[in-house]
């Protein structure tokens, strides 16, 4: 096994938290009325559409209109407009990354994510320190299919077998793996996770 060169990490719920039903109770009175929202636009089918590029926001917004009632759909333009600020930091892994820089590591993010990956991660924390990415919406490619791994060890001119794939969905470890990564599955408490995966770098 090389020895680790690179460190690519998925942002959701690694770098940056997501999660559909707290935000769209931010944007309703009622957790009824949170529940409707988050089954219409966060938790569908079409949601991994838009991450995967294959339609666009205004879709996605037609497609959640059409399964919420009307009195709801203020709250869902907001919910749209406005969800991105309240993806948070984790902590843990955004005070790890520049520690791996300074160590010589190459850092990227591989996320499953739309185009409008930019309004979260420009409050990550990490993200200045990167050294490029890889964005499923903006490539037409998703996790966990090996050829999205590919691609940015290909355009970074990377071994996969020097990348360590750092991702909480366990599928998306496999496909690192397959595409020639190590990886590690983030899962867990994430300060517990970030030291745990500090400590095999170390190793």
């Amino acid at each position: 096994m090389k020895r680790i060169e690179n460190v690519i990490f998925d942002m959701g719920g690694v770098l940056m938290t997501f999660n559909g039903m707290r935000f769209a109770r931010i944007f309703t009175d009622n957790e009824a009325d949170a529940e409707l929202l988050d089954r219409a636009l966060f938790n569908r089918f079409e949601w991994s559409l838009l991450d995967a590029g294959v339609i666009g926001h205004e879709t996605m917004q037609r497609v959640a209109e059409a399964a919420l009632p009307e009195r709801l759909h203020a709250n869902l333009h907001e919910c749209i407009a406005h969800w991105p600020e309240h993806s948070e930091p984790i902590p843990a892994t955004n005070a790890l990354v520049p520690r791996l820089k300074e160590h010589g590591l190459g850092v990227y993010p591989l996320s499953n994510a739309s185009t409008r990956i930019d309004e979260q991660l420009g409050h990550c924390p990490a993200y200045p320190n990167m050294d490029g990415r890889v964005v499923s919406g903006e490539e037409r490619l998703m996790k966990p299919d090996p050829a999205i791994y590919r691609l940015l060890c290909d355009r970074y001119e990377l071994d996969p077998a020097t990348c360590l794939f750092v991702d909480d969905n366990l599928n998306n470890c496999i496909g690192a793996e397959v595409a020639g990564m190590q990886s590690f599955h983030f899962a867990g408490d994430p300060a517990r996770a970030a030291a745990d995966l500090e400590r095999r770098l170390a190793g």
